[in-house]
């Protein structure tokens, strides 16, 4: 690695001040959207046995990207679930990745490097990966992607003419931390799969040529990279949930989509105003002549920076294909499950950005360095255009760090999110249906219905559909509710809470036989989830079917064997059928529940029906200790302790 200088130290603290500085609205920021499936509700986080997990289950996280689930796991056993702590992080991954730019801009001699690593830093179009700290993947994938090129790239200045063969050890060092560093990055998001093509592209920048040992080098890497790129296709596939969106788009309807993204990025990029979580959902349609104009004009871009590569240099073209080539996964080409929502979104572009951005601001300090050399023999006009420039610079550099400011306070809890989500795209149905989701919570009734009915019209999402039914059952509209979650399974089958929700409003109505059904089609989806089985064995036992509700109390007993109702339940059954069973089965829930005063009752029950008048009295009073007006309680009591 290359040494530091005093001054390149500073330069580096300054970075990381400038980012820390944009960036202190996250102390006061929570949790927002899908936080609660990473870290406040993810259950790999919180022992040995879930970090084993983290790493050799795919499906035990909703992504498979163990790189940041372990991260998570650490921060959980740091400061558990205090959200700055979190926030933190991702703001320090984002300042040493523009650290790690910055050196790599200054090796390659690009002009404005530290301009053009601190624009990366500060830019507002990077905040929902930095302050959204489900976005850890994109931060965390940046800096590995960004060492592992830097190391591959002092591995080419090594030795660059040498076979493998010839290589001595600190030259395989480099090329295998590169390779190392690369794996980290996929560990953290498959997205880093395109480095290898990035490489390619650097180096025909830098030389002008590829030569056959520049592939073969590389090879290893694409091999990985395709590898993971697949492992994640299949997982959003069959785990996160794709194969069951349709978005309804032909192969032509996603060329054009991709190229209308394209441009949407660089746009944001550009004039960075209006940003928002979701944006709105264009309609694509590849019938229609004009909405080709962007993969027209993408194209026509290419084939100019092409052409004219000889005067302009090869800069400007690596730089386009880096962007597009990079953004591929976010095109539209695979269906992501963002794309329910709207076909784009700041955080795809987190490492794509890095094309446009080093190109403009370069060429840039080539146009003001060029206008300056006019002057060379004019000591004043020379010190007055430096300091024209280095005033610019600030200003680029204070609008960006105030639009990011303003962006993070968005993110400080999930009502300013969705608000502002509303406030800059109405027709965000997802949106209305958060919110909703926040109003009922505090029991604003009226607002959450409001909000989910035009969530509903808007586009009916089924978990819009299905927190509707559920409002709806609250308020006691039971059938409407019914329909309404049937609607929500007719568009997305394979939702289980929906469906348990389905399941245990039918048991409500005694229509039980629906109820069964809707529970055992839910148990397919979720067959290690106790609590379902516990509505399932409920329903069994309501049904005067004990030994089906048995049969599925023993198999919670091996997935959650300290449940706390599973014993309760099985108490309630053997009171009917062997009050000495019951006895073990309630004395074990009041171990596990011993606040709960309807267990001390039952097994006062159970204990009276043996015999055992004198332990009944002691549950008894128990029981009304923790519910002292309970009449059956004070009757059963006076019923044990009389002669």
């Amino acid at each position: 690695m290359v040494n530091w200088s005093p001054q390149q130290s500073r330069l580096a603290l300054a970075l990381v001040a400038l980012t820390c500085l944009v960036y202190v609205p996250v102390l006061w920021a929570g949790f927002v959207w899908d936080d609660d499936d990473y870290v406040v509700e993810n259950a790999s986080l919180r022992d040995t046995t879930g970090l084993v997990r983290i790493w050799t289950d795919p499906l035990a996280t909703p992504q498979y990207y163990p790189l940041v689930q372990t991260s998570f796991w650490i921060e959980q056993h740091l400061w558990s679930l205090h959200p700055t702590g979190y926030h933190l992080t991702n703001v320090l991954w984002h300042a040493l990745s523009a650290v790690c730019l910055w050196r790599l801009l200054q090796r390659w001699q690009v002009p404005g490097a530290w301009l053009c690593a601190a624009v990366f830093a500060v830019h507002p179009v990077h905040v929902e990966s930095v302050a959204w700290i489900t976005e850890r993947k994109n931060v965390l994938s940046g800096f590995w992607y960004l060492i592992s090129t830097s190391l591959y790239w002092e591995f080419t200045e090594s030795h660059p003419s040498k076979s493998a063969r010839d290589w001595d050890r600190a030259t395989w060092g480099r090329y295998l931390g590169a390779f190392a560093a690369f794996v980290l990055a996929l560990l953290s998001k498959t997205v880093a799969c395109s480095l290898p093509a990035a490489l390619l592209l650097i180096l025909w920048w830098r030389s002008g040529t590829l030569r056959t040992a520049d592939w073969l080098r590389l090879t290893p890497f694409f091999v990985v990279g395709l590898s993971f790129a697949w492992l994640t296709a299949h997982l959003e596939q069959t785990h996160v949930g794709t194969e069951n969106i349709d978005l309804g788009l032909t192969i032509p309807d996603r060329i054009v989509l991709a190229g209308r993204a394209v441009w949407f990025y660089l746009g944001k990029l550009l004039w960075p105003t209006s940003l928002t979580f979701i944006y709105p959902k264009w309609q694509i349609r590849a019938d229609e002549l004009w909405q080709w104009s962007g993969v027209a004009a993408a194209a026509a871009l290419l084939m100019t920076l092409g052409l004219l590569r000889q005067r302009i240099g090869r800069g400007p073209l690596v730089a386009a294909l880096f962007f597009g080539g990079t953004l591929i996964p976010a095109l539209g080409f695979v269906d992501v499950f963002p794309m329910r929502y709207s076909f784009v979104a700041d955080h795809f572009q987190y490492l794509a950005s890095l094309g446009p951005i080093v190109l403009l601001v370069s060429w840039t300090q080539i146009v003001t360095r060029r206008s300056a050399s006019r002057f060379t023999t004019q000591t004043i006009d020379t010190q007055a255009s430096g300091a024209a420039s280095i005033c610019s610079q600030t200003i680029l550099l204070l609008v960006l760090g105030v639009l990011t400011w303003r962006q993070v306070c968005v993110y400080r809890n999930l009502e300013t999110l969705w608000r502002d989500t509303l406030a800059k795209n109405p027709a965000a149905a997802i949106a209305h249906n958060n919110l909703a989701a926040i109003l009922d919570d505090r029991g604003d009734n009226a607002g959450a219905l409001a909000h989910l009915q035009e969530s509903v019209r808007l586009d009916p999402l089924p978990e819009s559909l299905a927190n509707l039914a559920l409002l709806l059952a609250k308020h006691g509209q039971i059938e409407e509710a019914v329909t309404q979650y049937r609607e929500s399974l007719r568009r997305e089958p394979r939702a289980a809470t929906a469906r348990a929700e389905l399941a245990q409003l039918l048991a409500r109505l005694g229509r039980h036989d629906e109820a069964l059904t809707e529970f055992r089609l839910a148990l397919e989806l979720t067959p290690r989830d106790p609590d379902l089985r516990l509505q399932l064995a409920e329903s069994l036992r309501v049904m005067q079917r004990p030994d089906d509700a048995l049969r599925e109390l023993e198999t919670i007993a091996e997935l959650a064997p300290n449940h706390p109702r599973l014993w309760f339940d099985v108490g309630v059954i053997w009171l009917e059928r062997d009050p000495s069973q019951a006895i073990a089965a309630l004395e074990r829930a009041a171990q596990l529940s011993p606040q709960t005063a309807g267990v001390h009752y039952r097994l006062g029950l159970a204990r009276e029906r043996t015999g055992d008048a004198a332990g009944a009295a002691v549950a008894f009073r128990q029981a009304l200790r923790l519910r002292p007006k309970w009449p059956e309680a004070k009757a059963a009591l006076q019923r044990v302790a009389s002669p």
